[in-house]
């Protein structure tokens, strides 16, 4: 019993179904590098997201690492710098009494008192360069822990821009691997979606999400079997020929689809979408079919 609802000609004949050389010949290698491609993309984005996580952590560790090491300097150098001051201070008194002594002396009395007055001032430019000396040394610290942070940033940095890279390129190859697989018809003409030929490769479908995609197993019994929102009868099989034949009901009503083929799709309209359902079957056994149905993700009465 033929519908033209679902596909079926006029007369009881049933369309012959030809798959385009390219499909067949080649559709399962697509699909694998397709498979492949998603896989790379997917573990692309994680090994992403963890490398900017880490640059995150690295930027906070950094961050805090160089502040306590302000934090140490500056409190080193305000005690140093206040025994310096002190020091200096003393030393200058000392100086200036040494030099009013000299002064008031005479003879040997001012000779010693002059020579003790430089001994001073050399004590006192020594103490003024020993401290300048520490500083330097403190900001050095510093410096080289910044120079640190910022070349582990810098690293951390060129992987994340060479993983977008390498993210983009197999983006830019998924594109093309999809545009190529656009291609195949199905059993009453109307150009089909990705064909998936095994688990893997319809696994890579759904990670697309461009439609609905329920598996299943059946096998030869009395009463048709629900997949989806459809209800599917197998009819026959032959497995040598890989060739079978189901009965699809949808909307209370019936169409059977003869002598069908592996990984062909099986094409069929509901009340419920103005684009066609498929059915592709991967595997044919004695008395069961394994595949898939795939429905079209806006539903819309036609």
């Amino acid at each position: 019993m033929s519908d033209p609802q679902y596909g079926a000609p006029q007369g009881g004949g049933q369309p012959s179904y030809v798959l385009p050389a390219p499909a067949s010949s080649g559709s399962g290698v697509k699909m694998a590098i397709l498979f492949g491609a998603v896989i790379a993309l997917i573990a692309a984005n994680v090994y992403l997201f963890l490398q900017i996580d880490t640059l995150k952590q690295e930027m906070a560790k950094n961050r805090d690492s160089i502040l306590e090491e302000v934090g140490r300097v500056k409190e080193t150098s305000s005690v140093s710098s206040a025994a310096a001051r002190r020091n200096m201070d003393t030393l200058k008194e000392e100086l200036e009494a040494a030099r009013r002594q000299a002064s008031m002396a005479v003879g040997q009395a001012k000779v010693d008192a002059t020579k003790h007055a430089e001994d001073l001032a050399a004590r006192l430019a020594q103490q003024q360069k020993a401290s300048e000396a520490a500083m330097k040394g403190q900001i050095s610290k510093v410096e080289e822990a910044a120079t640190t942070a910022n070349t582990k940033i810098g690293e951390v940095a060129t992987d994340v821009t060479g993983v977008k890279t390498d993210l983009s390129n197999t983006k830019s190859e998924l594109d093309k691997t999809i545009a190529s697989l656009k291609t195949v018809s199905g059993d009453l003409g109307v150009q089909s979606g990705l064909i998936a030929t095994n688990g893997k490769e319809l696994s890579a479908l759904k990670a697309l999400g461009e439609r609905n995609y329920f598996e299943f197993n059946l096998a030869k019994t009395k009463a048709p079997q629900k997949v989806g929102d459809i209800f599917l009868q197998l009819k026959k099989t032959d497995n040598k020929k890989n060739k079978y034949t189901v009965e699809i009901t949808a909307d209370d009503k019936r169409v059977e689809k003869k002598d069908k083929g592996v990984n062909e799709p099986v094409q069929f309209y509901t009340s419920k979408a103005r684009q066609p359902y498929e059915i592709v079957v991967n595997e044919v056994k004695k008395d069961v079919i394994v595949g898939y149905l795939a429905t079209p993700k806006v539903q819309s009465a036609r």
